[in-house]
C-alpha cells in the first residue's frame, strides 16, 4: 500500500486513512469488523476524535491487541488546561492505549501558543514529555488558523479539509506544510458527500505535487471500504474523462455552498443546518426521492421556524450567510414538491 511520511513525526501511514468518524452511526460489532478488515487490507491508518461519541471506544474494541502497528489520531476540543486532561485520560481509557501517536487540538478558532493564557499548548507538551502523546497536531477549517500553525513551528500536522474542489488558497496550505516538513492530514476529501465518484477524488490525491498529502476517507459500509482498497491495487488515473468531471464540479460547486461540517450546529429551532443549507445541491447530485420523504419535507419545513439569532453565522468556518442560504435552499426546494 503507498505511503505517506507525515513530516517530521517521520509517521508512515497509508495513503488510504480511516475516518472512523462515521462508525459511530453503526454498531460496535460491525464496526470492529470493517476496522479490523481495513487494517488486515493495508490501513495503518486510524483517524477518531473525542467528540465522535462511540467512536474511539470501537477502536479500542478492535485493535487492543495490535496497537503498536497502528497510527492512532485523535482530537480534543478543550478550551482549557482542566479539559485537556480529561478528555485525553477519556480518550486513553476507551481507545484501550497507553498513548496516542498525534494528538490534535480540534478546530479551535484560535492557535493555541505557549503563554497564551489557556494553558492547552504547555499540557500538550507535558503529556508529550510523559509519554501520553507522541506528536501535537491541530486541524481546523479556517485559512488564517492553518497558516498562523504552519507558521508558528508549534504543530507537527496539520488537518484541513481537501479535495479536488480545493481553491489555490488551499492548495498552498499543502505546499507550506510540505516546505516546513509538517504532516499534511486532508480531510473531507468527499467534500461532504458532494463528490460521488471517489476514483476522481483518489486520483486528484495521487498527484506527485500531493506526495505529502495524506488523506483520510469518512468510512462506514464495508462497500466504501472495498472501494477505496481496490484502488490500491489498481489506482485510478486522472484521465480526460475525470478531469472533465472534476472540471464540471468544480464550475458546479463555485463561491458560497455549505461544505456540511456541522460546526454551526446545534441550532436553537432545530434545524439540521447541515444538510438543510445544501440542499439545492444535494437534490441536483444525488437521488431525489429520498431528499424529498415526508421526514426530510418536515426537517426543511423548520426553516420556516429561524430565529435569525446569526449564532450559526458566527460559528461557520466559511463565513457563510447561514440564515440567507437556508431560506434560499427552502424556496429551491419547495419547486420540487
Amino acid at each position: 500500500m503507498q505511503k505517506v511520511r507525515l513530516g517530521k513525526t517521520e509517521l508512515e501511514v497509508s495513503k488510504n486513512g480511516f475516518g472512523a468518524l462515521p462508525i459511530q452511526r453503526i454498531t460496535k460489532a460491525e464496526a470492529v469488523y470493517l476496522l479490523q478488515k481495513a487494517f488486515y487490507h493495508g490501513i495503518n491508518y486510524f483517524d477518531t476524535a473525542r467528540a465522535y461519541s462511540d467512536s474511539e471506544e470501537k477502536l479500542g474494541a478492535a485493535f487492543s491487541y495490535t496497537r503498536e502497528k497502528l497510527v492512532i489520531t485523535t482530537k480534543t476540543t478543550a478550551q482549557n488546561e482542566k479539559d485537556f486532561w480529561k478528555d485525553l485520560d477519556e480518550s486513553l481509557l476507551k481507545l484501550q492505549t497507553d498513548y496516542i501517536d498525534i494528538y490534535q487540538f480540534h478546530n479551535p478558532a484560535f492557535c493555541p501558543r505557549p503563554e497564551d493564557g489557556t494553558g492547552l499548548y504547555e499540557a500538550a507538551l507535558k503529556a508529550k514529555e510523559q509519554g501520553k502523546i507522541r506528536h501535537i497536531g491541530i486541524t481546523n477549517h479556517r485559512l488564517a488558523v492553518a497558516d498562523e500553525a504552519i507558521a508558528s513551528g508549534l504543530y507537527e500536522t496539520l488537518q484541513f479539509p481537501f479535495s479536488y474542489l480545493a481553491a489555490e488558497a488551499d492548495i498552498k496550505l499543502a505546499e507550506q506544510c510540505k516546505d516546513a516538513d509538517m504532516g499534511f492530514i486532508a480531510m473531507k476529501g468527499l467534500s461532504g458527500g458532494l463528490i460521488h465518484n471517489s476514483a476522481a477524488a483518489y486520483a486528484f490525491m495521487a498527484q506527485p505535487q500531493f506526495s505529502n498529502v495524506a488523506p483520510i476517507w469518512g468510512i462506514q459500509k464495508e462497500n466504501e471500504l472495498d472501494e477505496f482498497l481496490s484502488y490500491e491495487v489498481c489506482p485510478p488515473q486522472l484521465t480526460k474523462e475525470l478531469q472533465e468531471e472534476i472540471a464540471k464540479d468544480r464550475e458546479q460547486l463555485s463561491g458560497d455552498f455549505c461544505r456540511g461540517c456541522g460546526y454551526c450546529m446545534p441550532c436553537p429551532a432545530g434545524i439540521e443546518i447541515n444538510n438543510c443549507a445544501r440542499m439545492s445541491l444535494m437534490l441536483r447530485r444525488a437521488p431525489q426521492t429520498a431528499w424529498l420523504s415526508s421526514e426530510w419535507q418536515a426537517k426543511m419545513q423548520k426553516i420556516d421556524g429561524c430565529m435569525h439569532c446569526n449564532k450559526c453565522m458566527k460559528k461557520c468556518p466559511y463565513g457563510l450567510n447561514t440564515p440567507e442560504l437556508l431560506a434560499k435552499n427552502y424556496e429551491d426546494y419547495k419547486t420540487f414538491l
